[in-house]
């Protein structure tokens, strides 16, 4: 018998029936117990973003390559924000750090201990697609103790990092699919040893990435207040809990992304088996991107979209990035969370507003030949 699906969304929420259709493929593979999709959903290449599917069997297909993708959130204190200076003061994250050459550089200060499985490629690199790092601000309180447990207060400003394990993840998929395909791993131990390596990797990554931040803009850095992954898998009482796009969701704080031109949520999440123990990652793909590159470039031109409807900045040297990660490409995070708030799954404690969001280094105004190094130079994406 296939595994049950519940769709925790409202009947008013956008959700495509391929990511519905997408659901019950998955509960039909040997093993399959309970395949929760978020409100967030949408479909993936072979299996959806925004689900939490339980089995009995572990399926590294389900995961995904970018193991250990996830968002952290860092307190940061400046004595002035303003956007425009903000902006351009933001370091080159498309460029790795290197141990040897990069040996004086501070943020290596947030290492403790080795480098998860020994692996240089893109440390301390955001990556590309929906990739990015985010100065923001405090607005709306809506649990004003829970928020001055986390030591938040309206106005204060946040730095929200959101990325994975880079190459990482997508070597140890590979390795698993070029004998496996989307079948499940017989040695089970022997990837979660892997894949447990890539969790460290990532949340090392976004640390170090925060600290070259906090370094460029005149502040020091401080530790994560929030850091959950949402591609990961889960040995919870005997059965494994795949996680793609689904964040924990078992009484842990997550912020919850909208998008560069909109608010973001963190919320206490509080969902329970049903929900496999899982809320959403963010607004949650409505347009493919080529979809959203061609309706983006027949309404906006590149400088509207680097401007957003909340008067953030977007810094981002990609002009097709641009379109592809629009807003409206996104669906409304306020009905994510509603219907997360409605199946109580999550009660939202602050909402942030962007002030600067990074995609990728604008180097439209550098030199030829300073671009041409900074390529040669830069972190796979």
């Amino acid at each position: 018998m296939p595994a049950t699906v519940t769709v925790f969304a409202s009947p008013s929420s956008w959700i495509e029936s391929d990511a519905v259709a997408q659901c019950h493929q998955v509960a039909a593979f040997d093993g399959m117990i309970h395949v929760a999709a978020m409100p967030d959903l949408h479909p993936g290449k072979g299996a959806p973003i925004g689900a939490a599917m339980a089995s009995t069997v572990l399926y590294p297909f389900l995961v995904g390559s970018d193991i250990g993708c996830g968002i952290a959130v860092f307190p940061l204190k400046l004595k002035r924000a303003v956007p425009e200076k903000l902006a351009a003061r933001f370091p080159d994250l498309d460029r790795a750090l290197d141990p040897e050459q990069d040996a004086d550089d501070p943020a290596w200060a947030v290492l403790d201990g080795d480098i998860p499985a020994g692996h240089l490629e893109g440390l301390g690199t955001v990556g590309r697609g929906n990739h990015f790092v985010e100065l923001a601000r405090i607005e709306t309180v809506f649990e004003p103790g829970h928020a001055s447990r986390l030591g938040l207060a309206p106005g204060d400003l946040v730095l929200i990092v959101h990325s994975g394990s880079r190459g990482l993840g997508e070597r140890i998929l590979r390795a698993h699919t070029e004998v496996h395909g989307a079948g499940p791993t017989p040695d089970p131990a022997g990837y979660l040893a892997m894949h447990d390596d890539a969790l460290r990797w990532g949340s090392l990554n976004r640390r170090l990435m925060a600290a070259r931040v906090a370094h460029a803009l005149g502040t020091e850095p401080t530790e994560p207040i929030v850091d959950q992954c949402h591609n990961l898998v889960e040995l919870r009482d005997g059965v494994y809990l795949h996680r793609k796009g689904a964040a924990p969701g078992d009484g842990r704080d997550v912020l919850i992304a909208g998008t560069r031109g909109t608010r973001s949520y963190l919320v206490a999440a509080h969902a329970g088996p049903e929900a496999n123990h899982s809320v959403a990652h963010g607004a949650g793909r409505k347009m493919s991107r080529a979809d959203a590159l061609r309706r983006g470039r027949a309404k906006h031109t590149v400088e509207e979209l680097r401007r957003t409807p909340v008067g953030s900045l977007v810094v981002c040297g990609d002009r097709q990035l641009l379109f592809e990660e629009a807003p409206t490409a996104y669906k409304r995070i306020e009905q994510v969370i509603a219907d997360l708030v409605d199946h109580d799954l999550a009660t939202p404690v602050v909402t942030t507003v962007p002030l600067v969001t990074y995609k990728t280094p604008d180097l439209g105004s550098t030199p030829r030949q300073e671009r041409r190094e900074h390529r040669r130079t830069r972190g796979r994406s």
